[in-house]
């Protein structure tokens, strides 16, 4: 009987390699244990306050070494790679147990090394990122929880925003056209430096960053919603390579604040705004504006106001005096998230059809992230991306209600 060349390989590792079973077992059950170990641990704030510390920092920072040394996303190539062969090995295990007498006990013999490997990447995964949710947070840390925010702290901070966004759209290059004139490689390239100068007085946000990526599966992000993604396995940052120009500066800034050990995405949203804002680089300080600005609007259209009453009072008064740059901006990123699952084909009967996966798809995706922050100790799920909004009054109330002073030259 003549062999192939995958049937002589295993042959090989049959005759040679003899692994005793106590160590099958324990490679088996090492993933339980220290995945069941975590869910046994993770209440305890001073256990996860070490695990982000001398786990997770150390191993995440080492990851994203190894992986920025590649330009492309090695997530993406991983995962590709990983989707293709799992469907390649569940049909091959499928068609070869159907063949033999036993074919369920040959199929779970099959189908056990993938679940083994599932378990070690979840046990990986929890260690690595999931613990940092259960930690001290970043709000917690530098003492800026809120209780709570009065609709006149809102109103002031909102306007503050508003003001300064006003003033930088106009500073900002533009086309022809009047859309923000940059690349993604200059905004790669210049978010190395954004957190240099609030690490001073967030002493935290010191650690080393690494270059973001751009995701080839961009598409797949605008019909999902998102604007980019940390993945803690390889310690990579990617974004999504399709959003305005202009809003893709604070989409980095907040991904890098994940690099750094922020975990909430609440917190991860005010510390990328507000090291946008303070960093001194003129396309990153309006992103940063701009971005916060859109929290802040969103809180203040409902504020203070009833159910199906619309915006209230204030919200149209800040925004009546936003600039002819500011307006086009958002209106640029508000037709962008809102045409991102529409079907453009020509094709009647196709388009609906796409139109419908897309949003199904988005939906799903959604569904399925806001069930993973809620039971990893985030109450608002998704809508933590929103509660930023009280950092943000409760950071730059002080600077909103102190009245600028114009300086007038003696001429005496």
């Amino acid at each position: 009987m003549e062999f192939t060349g995958g049937e002589r390989i295993k042959n090989w590792f049959r005759e040679h390699i003899r692994i005793p079973l106590g160590v099958t077992i324990a490679i088996c059950l090492l993933p339980v244990v220290l995945t069941g170990l975590f869910y046994f641990l993770r209440s305890s704030r001073g256990v996860m306050d070490w695990a982000t510390a001398y786990i997770s920092a150390p191993v995440r920072s080492f990851l994203g070494l190894l992986s920025s040394i590649y330009p492309f996303a090695i997530m993406e190539i991983l995962c590709t790679a990983a989707g293709v062969f799992l469907i390649y090995y569940i049909i091959k295990a499928f068609r070869d147990s159907g063949r033999r007498r036993e074919k369920w006990k040959i199929l779970g013999k099959r189908l056990l090394p993938i679940l083994v490997v599932a378990c070690y990447i979840w046990g990986l995964f929890c260690w690595l990122w999931n613990s940092g949710y259960h930690a001290t947070g970043f709000a917690e840390r530098y003492d800026l929880s809120s209780n709570g925010i009065s609709k006149e702290d809102l109103v002031s901070v909102t306007q503050l925003f508003a003001d300064r966004a006003n003033e930088l759209s106009y500073l900002v290059e533009r086309n022809n056209d009047g859309s923000v004139l940059t690349s993604r490689r200059e905004i790669f390239a210049d978010s190395m430096s954004i957190y240099q100068n609030i690490s001073t007085e967030f002493p935290s946000l010191r650690g080393r960053l690494f270059a973001p990526k751009p995701m080839l599966y961009s598409w797949l992000m605008s019909i999902t919603g998102y604007g980019g993604v940390y993945f803690a396995l390889t310690g990579e940052s990617m974004i999504n390579t399709q959003v305005p120009l202009f809003s893709m500066p604070s989409l980095v800034a907040h991904e890098h604040s994940h690099q750094l050990g922020v975990f909430a995405e609440d917190e991860a949203s005010f510390v990328g705004i507000l090291a946008s804002v303070k960093s001194e680089n003129l396309l990153f300080e309006y992103s940063g504006y701009m971005e916060g600005l859109n929290f802040l609007l969103n809180a203040l259209m409902i504020a203070g106001g009833t159910p199906g009453s619309g915006p209230s009072e204030e919200w149209f008064e800040i925004v009546s005096g936003l600039s002819e740059n500011v307006i086009r901006d958002r209106q640029e990123r508000a037709m962008f998230w809102a045409t991102r699952t529409m079907s453009n084909t020509g094709i009647n009967f196709l388009d609906r059809f796409l139109t419908t996966v897309a949003e199904t798809a988005n939906d799903a995706v959604n569904t399925v992230y806001d069930g993973f922050l809620r039971s990893q100790n985030q109450e608002l799920g998704i809508r933590s991306y929103g509660a930023c909004v009280d950092l943000l009054v409760v950071y730059f109330i002080d600077e909103a209600s102190t009245p600028e002073v114009e300086v007038v030259e003696d001429e005496s």
